[in-house]
C-alpha cells in the first residue's frame, strides 16, 4: 500500500509542475516524507539519518519561528522536486532489459582503438546519463558485475577493469552537471535564478568537461591499454541498437516541444518526457498495461535510498538558505575581485564538503539560494553559476556518501573511500588549479 506512495507523489509533483501551483507541489512533498517515514528501516543508514536529521532541522526552524508558513511550503516544494526529479528519470531503467546494446554496452564501448577508451566512456556515460541519471551508474556497473563474472575475470585483472571501466564511467556521469539540460545542478541554479538557462551555463559547462576529460584521460590511457586486450570483439552493433535511438530522440523531441511551447525548464521537461516516453515505448512493446505499471512501481521502490537522500537534502537546503542572513555575502561583490573569489570558494566548498559526508546537493540548495540578494546587489550571476557547477561536478567524484560512488562501491566490491579518495582523490587536486585558472580567464572577460 504504502510502496504506491511514491509514484503517486511523483504524479502529483510533475501535475504541479505543469499547473505552476505551489501548493500540489508542497502536498507532494508530504507524501514523500511520509512514505521515507514509513519506509525508515528499510532505508541504507546514509539516507536514514540524512532524512531524519532534515526533518529535524525544519522542524525545529518552524517550531521556534524561524520558517513561516510560505516558507515551510518552499522547503516541501523542493524536497518534492527534487525527489521527483531522480524518481521521473530513473523510469528509462525500465528499458535496459529490452534492449541488447544495453545489457552487452562494455563490448560495444570497449571497441575501437585503446588510446580513446576513456573519453569514449567518459562521453557515453555522461550522454546516458542525460537520460538516465542514476540509472546510467546501475547500467554500467551491474552489466561490467555481471560480463566479468561471465568471464571469469579475478584478482589484479578485476580489480583493473573496475579501476579503469567504472570510475571513467562515474567521472563521465559527474560531467552530466556541466553541459547535460537534465542536470539537477541545473535544475537548482535555475530555479534559484530564472533569468540563467542551461544553454547559457553551457558553453563554459563544455569547456570545463574537455578540461577534466584531457586530465583524465592523461592517468588513465595506460590501464586501459591492458584492459582492452581483455576485451570481447563484436562483429556487429547488438539487436536494438537503431531503436534505442529512436527512443532516446524522441525523449529529447518532446523536451524540446514541451520547452518551446510552455514556461517550463528544461529540468522540468524533461521530468515529463522521460517517463512519458519510457511508459509509452513499455505499453507498446509489452501490451500489458498492468504489468508495465507494476514493473514501474518497482523501478521508483528500487530507487528510494537516493530520492530519500535528494528530498532530505533538498529541504534542508531550502530551510537553512531561507534562514541565512539576505545580505550576507553582499559585501563581498562590491570589491574588484570580490567576485572571483566568492567563485573560486563556490567551486572549492563543494567538494570539500562532500570530502566529509555533506552530499552535493545540500550544499548546493544553500549556495543557489544565496544568489539572489547578490543579483539584487548588481552582480552578473553568470561566473559563480559556472563555478558552482563545476563544484558539483567535483563533488559528486568525492563524496564517499553519495548515490554514484555508493553504486559504484556496491556493484564493484570495492570500498567506497577507495572509490573516492583512491582513485578520484589525484584526479580532483589535477584538475582544480586548471579549473580555478578556467574560472580566472572568465572573470577577465565575463561582466560581472
Amino acid at each position: 500500500m504504502f510502496r504506491n506512495l511514491l509514484p503517486v507523489a511523483i504524479v502529483l509533483e510533475l501535475t504541479a509542475l505543469c499547473l505552476s501551483n505551489l501548493y500540489l507541489s508542497a502536498g507532494a512533498g508530504v507524501l514523500f516524507v511520509l512514505y521515507f517515514c514509513v519506509a525508515l528501516p528499510q532505508l541504507q543508514i546514509y539516507s536514514r539519518y540524512l532524512f531524519l536529521i532534515s526533518l529535524a532541522t525544519v522542524g525545529y526552524l518552524a517550531f521556534r519561528g524561524s520558517l513561516a508558513g510560505g516558507q515551510l511550503l518552499k522547503a516541501a516544494s523542493d524536497a518534492a522536486f527534487y525527489a521527483a526529479f531522480l524518481g521521473s528519470l530513473g523510469m528509462m531503467q525500465c528499458l535496459v532489459r529490452r534492449f541488447e546494446v544495453l545489457r552487452r554496452i562494455h563490448d560495444v564501448l570497449l571497441g575501437g582503438r585503446p588510446g580513446w577508451l576513456y573519453p569514449k566512456y567518459a562521453v557515453v556515460s555522461c550522454g546516458i546519463a542525460s537520460v538516465l541519471s542514476f540509472g546510467v551508474m546501475s547500467l554500467l556497473c551491474g552489466t561490467l558485475s555481471d560480463t566479468l563474472a561471465e568471464r571469469g575475470i579475478r584478482g589484479k585483472s578485476r580489480l583493473r577493469w573496475l579501476r579503469s571501466v567504472l570510475i571513467s564511467s562515474l567521472r563521465g556521469f559527474a560531467l552530466v552537471p556541466l553541459v547535460a539540460p537534465t542536470s539537477v545542478a541545473v535544475a537548482i541554479i535555475t530555479r534559484e535564478v530564472p533569468s540563467l538557462s542551461w544553454s547559457g551555463l553551457l558553453p563554459y559547462g563544455v569547456v570545463a568537461a574537455a578540461l577534466l576529460i584531457l586530465v583524465g584521460w592523461l592517468l588513465e590511457q595506460r590501464r586501459f591499454r591492458i584492459v582492452s586486450k581483455e576485451r570481447v570483439k563484436l562483429e556487429a552493433w547488438p539487436a536494438g541498437s537503431r531503436r534505442l535511438v529512436v527512443v532516446v530522440l524522441a525523449v529529447f523531441a518532446v523536451m524540446a516541444l514541451l520547452v518551446a511551447t510552455t514556461e517550463l525548464k528544461v529540468s522540468a521537461a524533461a521530468m515529463l518526457a522521460v517517463p512519458s516516453v519510457t511508459f509509452l515505448y513499455m505499453l507498446w512493446t509489452d501490451r500489458q498495461p498492468e504489468q508495465a505499471v507494476r514493473e514501474t512501481v518497482a523501478n521508483v521502490a528500487g530507487m528510494h535510498n537516493e530520492m530519500a537522500i535528494f528530498a532530505g537534502s533538498a529541504g534542508l537546503g531550502a530551510a537553512l538558505g531561507e534562514v541565512m542572513p539576505n545580505d550576507l555575502l553582499v559585501g563581498l561583490v562590491s570589491g574588484q575581485a570580490g567576485v572571483f573569489l566568492l567563485a573560486v570558494a563556490a567551486l572549492l566548498m563543494m567538494p570539500l564538503m562532500s570530502a566529509v559526508g555533506v552530499i552535493p546537493i545540500t550544499v548546493l540548495s544553500i549556495q543557489a539560494g544565496l544568489l539572489p540578494p547578490l543579483i539584487a546587489g548588481g552582480m552578473d550571476p553568470l561566473l559563480i553559476s559556472v563555478a558552482l557547477v563545476i563544484g558539483f561536478s567535483l563533488a559528486m567524484m568525492l563524496s564517499p556518501f553519495g548515490p554514484a560512488v555508493m553504486l559504484l562501491s556496491r556493484y564493484g566490491q570495492v570500498s567506497r573511500w577507495t572509490v573516492a579518495f583512491g582513485w578520484n582523490g589525484l584526479f580532483v587536486l589535477l584538475a582544480l588549479p586548471i579549473l580555478i585558472g578556467f574560472l580566472g580567464v572568465l572573470y577577465l572577460t565575463l561582466p560581472v
